[in-house]
């Protein structure tokens, strides 16, 4: 069986630290580089939740989207909710591992994964990295729906495909026009809404579009909005990012075995539907 170290640097093959964003914080947060690694679980969030479910699993490695200490800290004290993730994992002797915006712009990275779920057909990316000469990597992703379908069929589909969630999918724009191009982005993508306009698509599937900015996007186009929430959009790249650990277990003979979780951890819970309307 493999050691934590050789585990890491096919990771890190994957989605290598130096693609990440500069102000994000990935690699390994905690773990032994020469202990054994047999059982691994992804997951978006490395909340208590997911840190109990990799005990409870017997996991020795965790692996997730979202960085547990993204702005830096002083201090890991139990008595702080990420200091006591970090005490759990370590008295288990299970390492964790984040992939944050160097898995987003991988190939294939969370816009791929979002892409599959909503069985949309990749033609590139919306942001190209310029130093791939493939034009294969970037942020978000331009996708054909096939065959073309209605915004309120289109939005049907998504609700359907992704994760359910208390937000479900938010939708703006004509329920009746045609939907043959989309662009995709995982995770907060209303920073993109220059290059999704540049592209030239009928809609744009991603996560926590504000007042603002959605409004703006509505004024100057008929770009429809699919918002859905921000776990929903990126929790199909744990499932992609388990098969390709697992073809590199495969191709080693590793014999790792992987698991995705489950477990919801958005943070909304609940949804209350409007009932009246403002005069």
């Amino acid at each position: 069986m493999p050691v934590l170290s050789e585990v890491i640097a096919a990771l890190d093959a994957l989605w290598p630290p130096e693609r990440a964003e500069q102000w994000d914080a990935v690699g390994t947060v905690c773990g032994d580089p020469g202990a054994p690694v047999r059982r691994v679980l992804f997951a978006v969030d490395p909340v208590q939740e997911v840190a109990d479910e990799a005990v409870e699993l017997g996991a020795d490695l965790l692996i997730t989207h979202h960085p547990l200490y993204l702005r830096g800290t002083t201090t890991v004290a139990a008595s702080t909710f990420k200091g006591k993730v970090v005490h759990g994992l370590i008295k288990h002797d299970i390492a964790l591992h984040v992939a944050h915006t160097n898995a987003d712009r991988a190939d294939p990275g969370v816009s791929d994964a979002l892409a599959g779920a909503l069985d949309l057909h990749v033609t590139g990316p919306l942001v190209p990295d310029p130093d791939d000469p493939a034009g294969r990597r970037g942020l978000g992703r331009i996708c054909a729906v096939e065959p073309p379908e209605t915004l309120a069929d289109f939005a049907r589909r998504a609700a359907a495909r992704l994760p359910a969630t208390a937000q479900g999918i938010r939708v703006a724009g004509d329920p009746g026009a045609m939907i043959r191009t989309v662009a995709v982005c995982g995770g907060s993508g209303d920073s993109l809404f220059d290059a999704v306009r540049a592209a030239g698509v009928d809609a744009y599937v991603t996560a926590d579009l504000r007042h603002h900015p959605a409004s703006e996007a509505q004024q100057h186009s008929p770009l429809a909005l699919v918002d859905a929430a921000h776990w929903a959009t990126e929790w199909p790249w744990t499932e992609q990012a388990a098969a390709q650990l697992d073809e590199i277990s495969d191709r080693h003979g590793w014999g790792l075995r992987t698991h995705v979780s489950r477990t919801v951890t958005d943070p909304w819970t609940a949804h209350a539907a409007s009932s009246s309307t403002t005069n």
